[in-house]
């Protein structure tokens, strides 16, 4: 179990080391440049809602975010990364759970979308136990 919260520009050097390859930062963010930067993620939020890290103790674990929200419509969650050390410990689930939390009550949102590649099976099997299905 973790912490969720609102992501700071304090948090922004902690969520760029959450990715470590570039391989990996296409999976999450494919507009980005490996490697990811304070600078890059500052752009990002400019964009985005919802910033949010997950957080165990003092040490960030996880990041995600809405984009493309249209209000009273829809939103993605996108940006989902946890920390390779936490991986497979549930915390992916505990961070989109919070994800949608944030778009269906807070911003009343009746749809929310995730856009994943196709050979992201970790987030495919994680996505689709929440009900998302390929469209």
């Amino acid at each position: 179990m973790c912490k969720h919260r609102e992501a700071t520009e304090k948090d922004y050097e902690g969520i760029c080391k959450l990715i470590t390859s570039k391989e990996e930062l296409f999976l999450i963010y494919p507009n980005g440049q490996f490697p990811f930067t304070v600078a890059q993620l500052r752009e990002l939020s400019k964009v985005r809602r919802e910033l949010t890290v997950a957080i165990r103790g003092t040490k960030i674990i996880g990041f995600a975010n809405l984009y493309n929200y249209k209000q009273n419509e829809s939103a993605f969650i996108g940006n989902v990364v946890i920390d390779k050390n936490h991986r497979g410990k549930g915390l992916g689930k505990e961070i989109v759970s919070y994800m949608l939390e944030q778009a269906y009550i807070k911003h009343n949102l009746p749809e929310v979308r995730i856009s994943v590649f196709s050979e992201n099976t970790p987030a495919l099997l994680l996505y689709s136990g929440f009900g998302f299905t390929p469209y």
